[in-house]
């Protein structure tokens, strides 16, 4: 009998999913996370919807060889990957060179990558991590367990910084005294791994996670962006010469202006088939990029923006790409200042806004509107609630009762890029007027926003597509957690996250989330009028191109015909 089959974890997954419970999407994350292969699990799917065996192709046609693609972007400053915070813009660069140890796909399924399979026990506590052995470094060297184990441990080591711990903490790490004492005299607290064996290496391609409490999600937590796997000799610093297992080596970059990457030989995986890849800076300036596909000075783009829509759709060399996500800027607030640090000014800042109306404002109807809890339709553990529609009134009994019966004045500050950040900031800040509510509009130029962004009073704050809500809301709003930008802090929020994370049965969990979901509605930090639909444009010479919710780029399938 195979390993699929005695985990009892599978046949749950099979039988919710055979009852009607979950949809095809759920079951088909849920199988794979637990080890399930992916064929089985869309054989299996295809048996009980009569459908048959229905797997996205991945096999590509002969592709055409040669050629350097360029993209439009951003160069952000890309040398310390696993401190990353850009989403696409700086790890679609490295990605090229350093790759991850899973890969979650289009479709919300992720896959063994860097890893051959993984192996879960049957109380979720218990993950085990099988390396392809046929996995090179570019100086020709095997990837192997001790070098996994480096880069788990530097991604969690608080020093660094990385937003891996708001993963991984509930289930890897516990926090600690060190005995100091901040500026207001409160002892100051760190994390640490919960056990010295918690990250466990077995042999020399096998590395063993011990968890103090269940995680369904490790796959996916493996593919976040911060934590692509680095050489251990590099120190954790990404730059020309770097090394790294993937289809590309990094020849040349300049800050603000490009990334050059040349193909590598004897690349371990697929392809590639080009011979390089540029990146481009396109600048603050949409039209930039508009002017720069119109005359195929790039062949397409990262991500484009709603104002660029109508321009680059009447481009015939160009075709659009398109793809729901959660993508979505929260208005936040840092709930350790007044008068945000009261409850019911948050939420009168929910209640005086339409969100309805600022996607079509903001993005010009290309997206959904919010519910103000982070949690997204597209994700699979979105808990649907009741309606928060617009309450003015309701929003200036409120602030009333919070003794503010004529309002307040505050100020928000929003990064200049991308612009439907400002339009969206724009839009509640006129809605707000009505409950008494005066913001004044500050847009910084990006690179200073980001050098602020978990200090200002007020902000306008970008969140890129997770496959899970729990993982944006371990990231954003876990206590203590390195990129919880507003200070919030709710026991009852941490507990029941913890919970959710480890919950494998649908309705359980659905249950947790629609609790989370509440809370967040009730006392969260955040205002959260909408959610982004992902979309670019590419020149039709490109092939092998389909659109990631959350706009990554994988160079080895990509190819340009003549």
């Amino acid at each position: 009998m195979s390993d699929e089959k005695r985990n009892p974890n599978v046949e749950l997954v099979k039988t919710q999913f055979a009852e009607g419970k979950m949809d095809r999407r759920e079951f088909l994350r849920l199988a794979t996370l637990m080890g399930l292969s992916a064929s089985a699990a869309y054989a299996f799917a295809g048996e009980v919807t009569g459908e048959g065996f229905i797997a996205p192709a991945r096999a590509q046609a002969a592709m055409p060889k040669g050629g350097v693609l360029r993209i439009g972007s951003r160069i952000k400053d890309i040398k310390s990957p696993h401190t990353y915070s850009w989403g696409a813009w700086d790890s679609n660069i490295s990605r090229q060179v350093c790759e991850y140890l899973t890969l979650t796909d289009e479709k919300n399924v992720t896959h063994p990558y860097l890893l051959e399979k993984w192996d879960a026990s049957p109380d979720l506590k218990t993950w085990t991590l099988h390396i392809r052995r046929e996995v090179k470094w570019r100086n020709g060297k095997p990837l192997t367990a001790d070098e996994v184990i480096w880069n788990l441990k530097h991604c969690l080591d608080p020093a660094v910084g990385s937003s891996v711990i708001g993963l991984m903490k509930g289930y890897l790490l516990e926090e600690y005294d060190t005995g100091e004492k901040d500026e207001k005299g409160a002892a100051k607290k760190s994390t640490r791994l919960w056990d010295a064996n918690a990250i466990q290496k077995v042999d020399d391609f096998t590395v063993r996670l011990n968890c103090k409490a269940p995680q369904v999600a490790v796959p996916e937590h493996l593919f976040h962006y911060p934590m692509a796997i680095l050489h251990p000799d590099d120190k954790g610093v990404f730059q020309p010469g770097a090394q790294g297992t993937g289809p590309f080596e990094l020849t040349e970059y300049e800050l603000g202006k490009k990334a050059v990457l040349k193909a590598r030989k004897g690349y371990w995986g697929d392809g590639p088939y080009l011979d390089g890849m540029e990146f481009v800076d396109m600048g603050d300036d949409p039209s930039a990029a508009i002017s720069a596909m119109a005359s195929k000075q790039v062949h397409g783009l990262v991500g484009a923006d709603p104002v660029q829509y109508d321009a680059l759709k009447a481009l015939t060399h160009v075709e659009m790409y398109q793809v729901a996500t959660s993508e979505t800027a929260v208005l936040r607030v840092k709930v350790t200042e007044k008068p945000f640090d009261d409850p019911r000014v948050r939420k009168a800042m929910r209640l005086a806004i339409d969100p309805e109306k600022i996607v079509q404002v903001a993005l010009r109807g290309l997206g959904l509107p919010g519910e103000h809890h982070h949690v997204a339709q597209a994700q699979p553990d979105y808990a649907k609630l009741k309606a928060m529609p617009r309450d003015v009134a309701a929003a200036k009994k409120l602030l009333a009762d919070a003794g503010l019966p004529n309002g307040f004045d505050t100020e928000i500050f929003v990064p200049k890029d991308p612009p439907w950040n400002g339009a969206e900031s724009e839009a509640a800040i006129e809605q707000w007027k009505e409950a008494g509510i005066r913001v004044k509009l500050s847009i910084m130029p990006g690179q200073e926003y980001w050098d602020v962004w978990t200090k200002v009073p007020v902000g306008c704050t970008i969140w890129y597509h997770r496959p899970l809500g729990v993982m944006l809301l371990g990231l954003a709003y876990r206590t203590g957690v390195p990129w919880n930008e507003s200070g919030f802090s709710n026991a009852e929020f941490d507990k029941v996250l913890a919970e959710a994370e480890g919950t494998l049965d649908i309705e359980k969990r659905k249950a947790l989330m629609a609790r989370l979901e509440e809370i967040m509605q009730e006392d969260g930090p955040i205002v959260q009028p909408l959610w982004r639909n992902n979309f670019t444009f590419y020149d039709k010479n490109v092939k092998g191109f389909t659109m990631h919710p959350t706009n990554y780029i994988f160079g080895n399938r990509l190819a340009l015909a003549a």
